[in-house]
């Protein structure tokens, strides 16, 4: 190693203390790095290592400590400027035939809050794309010099690399035998049409029998064979009165006299009457059955929309297109609008766009009840009423999702092979509209939103249709690490900073080899803040390593502070500054995904690349 005659680089071994970077149950480690300056100008950061920070009141230090705090990595975290009242919206136009329309301006919409016209802060025309396919092998050709077995650096073919995730929830735990059986063999068709950059994977609202994201269409179908009901609180058909979680809501929650009503009747008639005696009370039998039937119902509906927000959380770290199928006979949330409206937040933030199935397909209510009820009690007609109600209440949960999200809301029909083919499609087009409320008060209040258009001419819209104002302000630190954290699990390329990636592998033997994650910056095209007389910014980069199936494997987070003079921002970083990152890997086919964030210019690069390891 060679340093500049008129900048020394003092250097200090050892580890840095880690600090925590969660993703999917794992844990970036933020590594700090070494600087090393070369005759030329390029500037590598060796993983593991640090350059030290002077102390607080420590005297001044001489000149080539000046020079030395040019350049310096360290632990703490960038403070972003982030804007925590945003609000972001996903809208989906079709025409008359169904098809997305992507050639609509800002200009063309309008977005209401609580009836109040909002100015659309941002705005995006997203058309998913083989982005992730499209990694190019980002990989240096020569040999390199090292101890190494094999310096080769050639990577071979481009491998297939996942471009879609498309996570299945099965609703085990509201879904009867019936329906399950015949959704299932038409998800057994619609798997075997997956492309070879497809990854799927199956969840089920009980959690027993998931599948993680795979290409295999044999673990996919054993998945599917393991599919059965698993009701958690049991049915209630065969008691009397036979009052449905949607019957109870109405008669706890809601008070409604007509559904009570109608409670009471049957259960008046499920005592056969005793001569000579007074009729029973049937009003505690009523409250007891509806209370039950409440509490179960509420069991399960938290359940199921716990595990959707876990699945929607899981596919929102896969690198690509990303897909929820919820495949339900739908159910009711009463007193729930908070967690599925978070869910649809979390979504639309992520990219993740939910579909679902009704397995109901095309469902008539019997005038007489279900055939499994007995004959010896047929409800009457406004037993009925409240059934057709119930089932009808049960789709709307569903298509608030998908209508929230841009998916596809498919019911009412009883082909479920053109059912799957819709809902695992994602739209060709949509619009990301974003706007910060005016005078938003921190009381965690629903607001109402709508969003339509200028000049509709025959064309469909759908949007979220609220969301809840936060109760108080959020962490700017954590939001901008969140903020690099989702970009680090996108399958989108940005190229708002100059930022370039290679990669590099070193074989060491047949089992074990190194890659390198190179990131160059073309520092003088930054944007700096001049503090006496230096140029001053802070870069964040993170390098994370994919599996063949999208699985996050490692992770680090460098931060780097630049302190430069104008000389050395002129002529020795006239070339840029190279970032270097090394990972321990076997052979195979991996997924690089490189992010860069800068401090002053609030700008981000992100970047993807493929390397196969022979």
């Amino acid at each position: 190693m060679r340093s500049s005659p008129e900048v020394e680089w003092p250097v200090t071994r050892g580890g840095a203390a880690p600090s925590l970077f969660h993703a999917r149950n794992f844990f970036f480690y933020f590594l700090l790095c070494a600087i090393w300056i070369f005759d030329g100008p390029a500037v590598a950061f060796a993983q593991g290592d640090s350059a030290p920070v002077p102390a607080p009141g420590s005297p001044p230090p001489s000149e080539g400590k000046q020079n030395s705090a040019e350049l310096v990595s360290r632990d703490e975290p960038t403070t972003f400027k982030v804007n925590v009242k945003l609000v972001v919206v996903r809208a989906v136009v079709r025409d008359s035939e169904g098809h997305a329309v992507g050639n609509l301006r800002k200009e063309d919409f309008l977005v209401f809050d609580k009836g109040k016209l909002q100015a659309i802060a941002q705005f995006e025309v997203e058309q998913p794309g083989a982005l992730t396919a499209k990694a190019s092998q980002k990989s240096d050709q020569d040999s390199v010099p090292g101890s190494f077995g094999d310096t080769s650096g050639d990577t071979g073919s481009l491998p297939d690399v996942p471009e879609r995730f498309v996570a299945y929830l099965f609703d085990d735990v509201h879904l009867e035998f019936g329906d399950l059986a015949q959704v299932r063999n038409a998800a057994e068709r619609h798997f075997a049409t997956l492309r070879p950059t497809d990854r799927a994977a199956i969840f089920t609202t009980s959690g027993l029998g998931n599948l993680d994201y795979t290409d295999d269409h044999a673990q996919l179908h054993e998945a599917l064979l393991r599919l059965q009901p698993r009701p958690i609180a049991g049915g209630f058909g065969h008691d009397c009165p036979d009052i449905s979680y949607y019957q109870a809501d109405l008669i706890i929650n809601k008070n409604d006299r007509q559904a009570l009503q109608v409670a009471l009747q049957e259960a008046a008639s499920c005592q056969p009457p005793i001569p000579g005696a007074l009729p029973p009370d049937p009003a505690p039998i009523v409250n007891g059955s509806s209370m039950r039937a409440l509490s179960s119902g509420d069991h399960e509906s938290r359940i199921a929309l716990g595990r959707l927000k876990d699945v929607v959380r899981n596919i929102s770290r896969m690198p690509g297109q990303r897909s929820v199928v919820v495949v339900s006979p739908g159910f009711i949330a009463p007193k729930m609008e908070y967690e599925y409206i978070e869910i649809i937040d979390h979504a639309v933030r992520s990219q993740v766009v939910i579909s679902a199935l009704d397995a109901r397909g095309l469902y008539v209510i019997l005038p007489f009840g279900e055939i499994t009820q007995s004959p010896l009690r047929p409800p009457p007609a406004a037993k009925t009423l409240v059934r057709t109600a119930a089932a009808s209440a049960q789709a709307d949960l569903l298509a608030v999702l998908a209508d929230g999200t841009g998916g596809v809301f498919f019911h009412n029909n009883n082909d479920f092979d053109e059912g799957f083919r819709r809902v695992a499609e994602t739209p060709e087009y949509s619009y990301v509209l974003a706007f910060t409320p005016q005078n938003l008060k921190l009381d965690g209040s629903f607001h109402s939103l709508k969003v339509t258009l200028k000049s509709p001419q025959k064309l469909s819209l759908q949007a979220r249709r609220g969301y809840y104002a936060p109760k108080n302000i959020a962490n700017p630190e954590e939001q901008a690490k969140q903020e690099i954290e989702d970009a680090t699990f996108s399958q989108e390329e940005l190229h708002n900073l100059p930022v370039n990636l290679r990669t590099q592998f070193f074989k060491a033997s047949d089992e074990d080899a190194k890659l390198i994650v190179l990131a160059h910056v073309d520092v003088r095209r930054l944007r700096f803040r001049k503090v006496e007389g230096r140029n001053d910014n802070t870069l964040t980069c993170v390098s994370a390593l994919f599996s063949r199936n999208g699985n996050f494997l490692q992770g680090t987070e460098k931060i780097v502070t630049l302190h430069l003079k104008d000389e050395t921002l002129e002529h020795k970083l006239a070339s840029g500054l190279t970032l270097k990152t090394s990972f321990d890997v076997k052979p195979g086919s991996y997924l690089v995904r490189l992010v860069v964030r800068d401090a002053e210019g609030q700008l981000m690069s992100a970047e993807n690349g493929t390397v196969v390891i022979r």
